[in-house]
C-alpha cells in the first residue's frame, strides 16, 4: 500500500532482500552485498480495500522509461542514514524484465554494517522504493491503477515486515475519488431507472 508525501509515493513491496550465497555473481565486490527487487513490472497487488471491494495497483513494465535515476539512495523504511548511493558506486539499479533490480555494498558505515547483520540472520527481509508518478490511468472494471510513468526514483529501502500501517491513509485518499465518482454513477443509474419505471406505470 501506498504512502504519498509531497507527491512522493512509497511502496512496500513483498520482493526478497537476501545475500547471494557465493555461487551467485556479485555485481558489486564487497563481503557486505546484498540484493533484491524494489518493484516489479506487470503484476497487480492489493493497494486497498473498502466496502468489500478491492483495488490494486501494477507498474507498467516501460514506467521507468526516462525517468529520473540519477541519486538513488537506500535507507531502511525510508528514513534516518543514508546506507548506500548511486554516485559513490555502493549502490546500484538494474531496470530487467521482472523489475527494478538493487544491489548495495552495506560496508561503509556502521549502521550500514548492522542493517547487513540484520538482513544475514533474517530480521529484514523485504523491500520498497520511493518515487514520483507523472502518468496514470484506472480501469474501473478490474479496480486497477496501472502507473504508466515514473518522473523520479528517490530510494530504495529495506523495510520491515509487516508493511507500515500508515500507508493505508493515503491509498485511501488516492481512492476516495474513484470511490465517490463509482457512488455518484451508481445513484445516477438508479435516478434513471426508477425514472423509467414511473413512466412505465403511467
Amino acid at each position: 500500500m501506498p504512502m504519498m508525501v509531497k507527491e512522493r509515493e512509497y511502496r512496500q513491496m513483498l520482493q526478497p532482500l537476501m545475500i547471494p550465497t557465493g555461487t551467485t555473481e556479485k555485481r558489486i565486490e564487497s563481503d557486505y552485498y546484498v540484493e533484491g527487487y524494489a518493484t516489479t513490472f506487470d503484476k497487480p497487488y492489493l493497494l486497498y480495500e473498502y466496502d468489500n471491494n478491492k483495488y490494486y495497483e501494477r507498474i507498467d513494465r516501460n514506467a521507468l522509461a526516462g525517468a529520473d535515476m540519477s541519486d538513488i539512495i537506500m535507507q531502511y523504511n525510508h528514513e534516518g542514514k543514508v546506507l548506500a548511493r548511486l554516485s559513490n558506486k555502493t549502490l546500484g539499479v538494474e531496470i530487467t524484465d521482472k523489475g527494478l533490480f538493487t544491489f548495495a555494498d552495506l560496508s561503509k558505515s556502521s549502521a550500514a554494517k548492522e542493517l547487513y547483520e540484520e538482513i544475514s540472520n533474517g530480521l529484514i527481509t523485504k523491500m520498497s522504493w520511493a518515487f514520483r508518478v507523472s502518468e496514470d490511468a484506472y480501469d474501473r472494471e478490474t479496480r486497477t491503477r496501472t502507473i504508466l510513468k515514473i518522473s523520479k526514483v528517490y530510494d530504495v529501502s529495506a523495510v520491515s515486515y509487516p508493511a507500515n500501517a500508515d500507508t493505508e491513509i493515503s491509498a485511501r485518499s488516492y481512492f476516495d475519488g474513484v470511490i465517490e465518482a463509482e457512488k455518484r454513477e451508481a445513484l445516477a443509474r438508479q435516478a434513471k431507472l426508477l425514472l423509467l419505471k414511473l413512466k412505465l406505470e403511467v
